[in-house]
């Protein structure tokens, strides 16, 4: 393809992405096809001569998007939102072209330069303490993007391990680092991302899963004892992992409590935020970020919330240097948009509410809700399954104090009341026909 050919199909592949959002709306949301369909359809080798653009367009409609989950379908409410908007593809395509690797600021100044500039205008928004920020005076913090909020939890607790092994060998300098390496402990609570179990496997750390109150949130009093427990028994306290907007239910660990004990105890706080840390740039929602003040790193997705294509996952540290040395070889229209979601979210609560057949399980606070049918997990599983099964909307489900719960998030940017009101209409008419069979079969008995 030269330069001519590219600037004619350059034009076409937007009008298909423009016609694609456009007519989104009558496609499946999931796709209705078995596993390995695709195999089927594509050779068993790469081929031996280039194709027509046209053919490889024609492939990927009739062959790929049959297979594809649509994120940006208005009736997709599954897991949480997925970043998209016209500028952030047109800013990707732009990237794309410069094909520039930015790995240190001599490889390209520009992209370390203005990374660093656009992670403080962030941090600012979503109200993170100046120690954050890079060009406040005196601070050594900073932040820095990130592929995903997996990959933050893994720097934090390596940084966090290379300086409690630094601190150990201060005291102990005769003994091996891998006799205090199998000393030190991690925590996190039950509702805690899988990524922080994976992060203390890669790091080889002991991991303690602490159980949250009764609103799934981490508090003060199970850390502590947890960590004096550990202590008598000679192991060595180093790194809280703590989430703000948790993904089974959008539950808030109590950073005001959790904080204060990692201090005493001298241990790094990380304070994971990859849903709810975007909605801080609103200012009614800045005290779901009390405690904040406590902590040494904290991370949120951009691609989540802030209508940023996946991935982009940005990371704060407190002192930089600290996350550095450890891997060293020697906004007010996105504001609106979310509170707009939040609102749906509301609106949607309350249709449950309003039905005594379901019960809402989770603290709604921004925008996701829980809910249920009244009565067993089986009889919940048969809901979420026949749902999906249909294509109308899609959902997944949760474990929320050892329930299964639905999970319903209002996900695509120009979501719409009456797009709320539909999907209720949908898990209402699933619920009445799976009730009305069960109370048939009640009555063959």
């Amino acid at each position: 393809m030269d330069v001519n050919e590219f600037r004619v199909r350059g034009k076409e592949m937007v009008d298909y992405i423009c016609n694609y959002m456009d007519t989104l709306d009558s496609r499946r949301v999931t796709p209705s096809v078995e596993p390995g369909y695709l195999r089927e359809l594509l050779p068993a080798e790469a081929p031996q001569d280039p194709e027509n653009w046209d053919a490889i367009m024609a492939d990927v409609e009739n062959k790929i998007m049959p297979g594809v989950t649509h994120w940006q379908h208005p009736r997709f409410h599954a897991y949480f939102p997925s970043g998209n908007s016209y500028p952030s593809i047109l800013g990707d395509m732009l990237s794309d072209a410069i094909g520039c690797v930015g790995f240190s600021w001599a490889a390209s100044p520009a992209c370390t330069e203005l990374e660093t500039i656009v992670l403080d205008w962030l941090g600012k928004a979503i109200g993170l303490p100046e120690e954050f920020l890079a060009f406040t005076e005196g601070s050594k913090g900073g932040g820095v993007i990130q592929t995903s909020a997996s990959e933050c939890v893994l720097v934090t607790m390596l940084a966090a391990r290379a300086q409690a092994i630094r601190k150990q060998k201060q005291q102990h300098p005769f003994v091996e680092e891998g006799v205090l390496l199998s000393k030190l402990m991690a925590y996190c609570s039950k509702e805690a991302h899988s990524c922080v179990e994976k992060a203390a496997m890669i790091c080889f750390v002991k991991l303690r899963i602490l159980e949250p109150d009764d609103k799934c949130s981490l508090r003060g009093a199970t850390l502590q004892q947890a960590m004096e427990e550990d202590e008598a028994l000679g192991l060595i306290p180093f790194f809280v992992s703590t989430t703000l907007g948790t993904t089974s239910c959008c539950s808030f660990d109590n950073l005001r409590e959790v904080g204060p004990v990692c201090r005493r105890f001298g241990v790094w706080l990380h304070v994971d935020g990859a849903y709810a840390g975007n909605a801080f740039i609103c200012p009614e929602l800045k005290p779901l970020l009390n405690g904040i003040e406590y902590a040494d790193s904290f991370n949120t997705n951009p691609n989540k919330w802030l209508l940023v294509n996946f991935d982009c996952s940005t990371l704060w540290v407190r002192d930089r240097i600290r996350l550095t040395s450890a891997l060293v070889v020697d906004p007010l229209y996105l504001q609106k948009y979310i509170r707009h979601h939040i609102r749906l979210a509301k609106r949607f609560e309350a249709l449950v509410q309003k039905d005594r057949r379901f019960e809402v399980c989770n603290e709604v606070k921004l925008g996701l809700v829980c809910f249920r049918l009244k009565g067993s997990d089986e009889l919940n599983q048969k809901l979420l399954s026949n749902i999906n099964a249909s294509g109308k909307i899609h959902m997944v489900p949760a474990s929320v104090n050892e329930k299964y719960v639905i999970r319903f998030c209002a996900v695509v940017q120009n979501a719409t009341e009456e797009q709320i009101d539909y999907a209720w209409d949908v898990i209402t008419q699933f619920a009445t026909e799976l009730l009305d069979t069960q109370n048939l079969e009640k009555d063959q008995v």
